[in-house]
């Protein structure tokens, strides 16, 4: 079976597949931009895992405000060790049907504590603000990115980032820490220079939305590949992107980004073999993609 291509998370110690899994569906149903849904049995996250690591998308995305999906990952993964780059959170909590937010000292190190144990790993490989809106005011106006950093030179993670909102946050999050989480997608590009700062600085770039959140119509891209297939080659085109981030429980779905992913893979090795660059979204050689179509 084909799998996916890897990259390296920058010039971070890490390397996953190209397309990585969302886990908010694993253990929250509240509040979410989708229909409502009863989370999924652990034999069927089982089931999901399984296609997954047989993909080769092994980065899993996690947090504490994604309900109990920590704890289901921490059971699922416990015959999976070392075969996933597992990447949360710290600074959200969703309690009681609402979010709050803390990024005090204290509570990012209790924070870190729960997800070592929730997820019963030693270490984690990545830990990223889950920033609000206003993302500068816990990037900058807490203690949150030092503590993360002591946090790392006890052993407790590996590396740190934030999860961004703003391009301001983003451009401070490079110079800050090891990766920034942006949102970035062929309709919102706002952030793109924050990708292009991380790749100078060989910092790890992970993408959030990059497939419109699962909004995708059935049209075509200028070159006839599928909407999917166009948001996914738009992504990867751009080699400082280290993984996007894609959430489902449908394994119908995990196969179709992952074919995605394989078909640009593919097309950019045989481009390389008639010696003309592959599909680059810098000089806007990407399929064209229309607003509408989304």
């Amino acid at each position: 079976m084909n799998r996916v291509p890897r990259r390296r998370f920058g010039r971070l110690d890490l390397q996953g597949g190209v397309v990585g899994l969302g886990t908010v569906k694993w253990g929250r149903n509240l509040k979410l931009h989708y229909a409502p849904f009863e989370l999924p049995s652990d034999a069927t996250l089982g089931r999901l895992l399984n296609s997954a690591e047989e993909l080769g998308i092994n980065v899993l995305d996690t947090a504490p405000a994604y309900g109990v999906a920590e704890e289901r990952l921490g059971r699922l993964l416990a015959d999976r060790r070392g075969r996933f780059v597992v990447v949360t959170k710290v600074g959200e909590e969703f309690e009681g049907g609402e979010s709050r937010y803390d990024f005090g000292a204290e509570p990012v190190r209790l924070s870190v504590e729960r997800s070592l144990k929730r997820l019963r790993l030693e270490c984690l490989d990545l830990v990223l603000l889950h920033c609000p809106p206003d993302d500068l005011a816990a990037i900058l106006g807490s203690p949150a990115l030092e503590t993360l950093s002591r946090l790392k030179e006890k052993g407790w993670l590996r590396y740190f980032g934030v999860s961004s909102m703003t391009l301001e946050g983003g451009l401070k999050a490079v110079q800050l820490s090891d990766a920034v989480m942006v949102s970035w997608n062929y309709l919102y590009r706002d952030q793109e220079e924050v990708i292009h700062a991380a790749g100078r600085e060989g910092k790890a770039v992970l993408l959030k939305k990059a497939l419109l959140s699962g909004k995708l119509s059935s049209g075509r891209a200028s070159d006839g590949s599928t909407i999917l297939e166009a948001c996914v080659a738009s992504a990867l085109d751009k080699g400082d992107v280290s993984a996007l981030i894609a959430g489902t429980l449908n394994p119908e779905h995990l196969l179709e980004n992952a074919a995605a992913a394989i078909k640009w893979e593919e097309k950019r090795r045989r481009d390389q073999g008639r010696h003309s660059p592959s599909r680059n979204a810098e000089d806007g050689t990407s399929p064209r993609l229309e607003a509408e179509s989304g």
